[in-house]
């Protein structure tokens, strides 16, 4: 269930190992929402805590990424990034940002001074600045694309615009409830449920509601926050080469503002992080009550907001003025004024969160007979989604033994 990059590739590991496979997606294309509106970053696990699943996901994950790319023949590059220490007081985190990229077996990383990095990025203002050679950019709905014809190969069924509406347990079995039923193998079929031995939730940014159709209560929520993007002016095109992003502060929940080269051409800047007003609500103009009552009802929400009430405000100024969005982008490269910046995309993700305003940092996986679900798939879900593929492929396995 899901036809973002993890279900799709999900459905075609599963496939892959011999099990006849259908993936059903309610919108009318895979991919529609967090697989195809993100920075089109390759991650390679910089920033993950050593030893976490995302962490040992991200690295096995950029290589095996790369690799399908190549032989795919999928536009992508390696590209390195810098991160950049705009003052001295940020030096140390880079410093020890460094040692966590060593311990998560990254490779090829160095402290570069003010005059190296201005070598690589001239248009940057640091005191210091980290190579991550290992990094790159890709266009992600391409790849989506590619997973969906390996699926069609190897004889998968891919049905589009049926939402899940019913999750019934019988004996062994699940029964799939669908409320609009399509398919790409077979035009114009139509069915009103699925009887499966297995069921595989990947529903990203739906998921816990999913999981709660099953009969399953998650504690925590999905809370969307929706991440703007802007395109820089043409004439910044030759200034930033590749990869410009900040200096993370790990007391803060978000990475913040940074540069990006798009496979496709052009600089993107973003993203900001404010609550979104629905979990496919990409444009202020198109609330969606149910899903920000939901969330403002939640009382996570409200304790992250407490816990992190200057976060919050700076966000809020992000999100509604270009002028402080520019001034926020100044701080890498010096320079960029708001006529530079152009309206971009706007993302949403979708960010678990406990009951404590604490945000769900790793993969968050819940077992049931013959079910397995998926309620959290950070960063570098996108990057990572062939090795997560593998990982929940295992997961499933043992979903399937408490059947017996």
């Amino acid at each position: 269930m899901g036809g973002g990059l993890i279900g799709l590739a999900t459905a075609r590991e599963l496939l892959q190992r011999g099990l006849k496979v259908t993936l059903v997606e309610k919108e009318p294309r895979p991919g529609a929402h967090q697989s195809s509106h993100n920075s089109g970053v390759l991650h390679c696990g910089l920033y993950y805590q050593p030893g976490s699943l995302k962490a040992r996901m991200a690295v096995e994950g950029i290589a095996s990424m790369t690799q399908y790319c190549a032989e795919k023949r999928i536009p992508h590059e390696i590209c390195g990034k810098l991160v950049v220490a705009a003052d001295p007081s940020e030096i140390p985190r880079m410093e020890a940002l460094l040692e966590r990229g060593k311990a998560n077996g990254l490779l090829g990383l160095e402290c570069l001074t003010s005059e190296q990095a201005k070598r690589i990025e001239p248009s940057i203002r640091c005191a210091a600045a980290l190579r991550v050679p290992q990094e790159g950019i890709v266009d992600y709905a391409f790849v989506a694309r590619s997973y969906v014809q390996d699926i069609k190969d190897l004889g998968g069924a891919i049905w589009l615009a049926s939402r899940v509406c019913s999750l019934e347990k019988q004996r062994k079995t699940w029964r799939v409830g669908l409320a609009a039923p399509g398919s790409l193998s077979t035009k114009g079929q139509e069915a009103e449920s699925i009887v499966a031995d297995l069921v595989v939730n990947c529903g990203g940014l739906q998921c816990d509601r999913i999981a709660r159709l099953s009969g399953l209560r998650p504690e925590n929520r999905i809370v969307p926050f929706r991440g703007q993007y802007w395109k820089l002016h043409s004439r910044w095109q030759d200034r930033v080469k590749n990869l410009i992003y900040p200096v993370p502060n790990p007391e803060l929940p978000f990475l913040g503002v940074h540069l990006t080269r798009m496979i496709q051409g052009g600089i993107e800047v973003g993203p900001n992080a404010f609550l979104a007003l629905g979990r496919e609500s990409y444009t202020f103009l198109q609330p969606n009550l149910k899903d920000l009552w939901d969330a403002i009802t939640f009382p996570g929400l409200w304790r992250f907001m407490l816990k992190y009430p200057k976060v919050t405000l700076h966000e809020l100024f992000l999100t509604f003025s270009r002028r402080v969005f520019a001034k926020e982008v100044c701080r890498l490269v010096p320079g960029i004024t708001p006529d530079d910046l152009q309206m971009g995309i706007s993302g949403i993700r979708a960010q678990s969160m406990r009951p404590d305003g604490s945000l769900v940092q790793d993969f968050d996986l819940a077992h049931q007979p013959g079910m397995l679900h998926v309620l959290n798939a950070p960063s570098p879900g996108a990057t990572a989604s062939l090795a997560i593929a593998g990982h929940l492929a295992n997961e499933a396995q043992k979903a399937l033994e408490m059947v017996s």
